[in-house]
């Protein structure tokens, strides 16, 4: 009864004539042949001529094999094809050596494998393809920098130059309009030079491989805040430093994080007659949050997702001094090691820049 209710094509054929010895309805009604017609049948008859050989290798290899598998191609009684999954069992049927066979329509699955090979293989020669667009583009991007970094700098080191000795060396003779203009050239050069080192280490930072080491960031946060703040020796700023988990990442580009956020911390608390920055790490079970707190100027909220974006400011240069792609920057370097960066701040109570790092143990480093 389990043979005949089959939803399956079954049957059992001999194992020395390999005649059909039973079929089920199932296979009546997939194949297209009568029950009748079935028994009068061999496995040949329902094989494409040219898989003879593979099928009489088969059969005299299926000889006792207990259970055997495989994929072939069978025709059908209107003469189309279409590929099967068989499983044979050996058994004994009217006192002959048999073998029961179960059938399985694989025709759709296989087609779907192959048109999946072929996206595949297309999509493989799209990448390649954008690939070699992208290194043929970071080659004219390495090319520009080179231009940028030497072609620019030259006038405007002449420009700063100039602005300087004619301050210096012929102030006397200049009036106090003369001189604050020549005051503004300077200071103008000076802020173009940083902006090309901003933009050139923000394009070096999507381009340069990620070499991963072991991190102390408690070493590390201490060695920046140090150099930062003896830029400003006659200032009151109190340095919290939590416990900070070490990281897999490359030194390099997280000392650049700290810089920018640090930087930033003791930018924006100038005002501030007792400055306080904090530097700390939560760990939330999946991941590590690092953050920067200060109780500096903060900013509008609403304007937060600015805050990312390359040459965007939410103060005006003469309130503070800057380029707008420091945060950019951070961003990019957080997201090359798999991590993500936010910020949330009161107007007048500070902000906190939290980022996020793999675990130690999870964090390889990516190109």
């Amino acid at each position: 009864e389990l043979f005949e209710t089959n939803p399956l094509p079954m049957w059992v054929f001999d194992l020395e004539t390999t005649r059909f010895l039973s079929v089920n309805d199932a296979a009546v009604r997939r194949y297209g042949w009568s029950r009748e017609e079935f028994l009068a049948m061999k496995l040949a008859d329902i094989r494409p001529p040219e898989d003879a050989p593979r099928l009489e290798a088969a059969v005299a290899a299926s000889h006792g094999e207990r259970s055997i598998a495989g994929v072939w191609r069978h025709v059908r009684r209107d003469g189309s094809a279409i590929d099967v999954e068989i499983t044979s069992n050996a058994m004994t049927f009217a006192g002959r050596p048999a073998r029961l066979v179960l059938a399985v329509d694989v025709t759709e699955r296989l087609r779907n494998e192959a048109a999946m090979r072929r996206f595949t293989q297309e999509l493989e020669r799209r990448v390649a393809d954008r690939t070699a667009d992208l290194q043929a583009a970071n080659r004219e991007l390495e090319t520009f920098s080179y231009s940028v970094s030497h072609d620019l700098r030259a006038p405007l080191r002449a420009i700063g130059g100039f602005a300087r000795i004619l301050r210096e060396d012929h102030g006397a003779r200049l009036d106090a309009e003369v001189l604050r203009m020549l005051e503004v050239v300077g200071t103008n050069a000076a802020r173009m030079s940083q902006l090309i080192d901003d933009l050139l280490a923000f394009a070096r930072a999507a381009r340069q491989e990620v070499h991963a080491t072991t991190v102390d960031l408690d070493d590390l946060a201490r060695e920046v805040f140090r150099e930062l703040r003896a830029e400003e020796p006659g200032r009151d700023v109190q340095l919290l430093l939590g416990a900070l988990p070490p990281v897999r990442a490359d030194r390099a580009m997280i000392r650049q994080v700290l810089v920018n956020l640090l930087d930033n911390a003791l930018k924006f608390t100038r005002g501030r007659s007792s400055a306080l920055v904090e530097v700390g790490a939560r760990d939330e079970g999946s991941r590590i949050v690092y953050y920067v707190r200060d109780n500096g100027v903060g900013f509008d909220m609403r304007y937060v997702d600015r805050l990312f974006g390359a040459f965007q400011r939410l103060h005006a240069t003469h309130e503070f001094e800057g380029t707008g792609v420091g945060l950019a920057l951070v961003q990019r370097v957080v997201r090359r090691h798999g991590g993500e960066v936010w910020a949330e701040a009161k107007e007048g109570e500070g902000a906190t820049f939290s980022f996020t790092l793999p675990r130690y143990q999870d964090a390889p480093g990516r190109a």
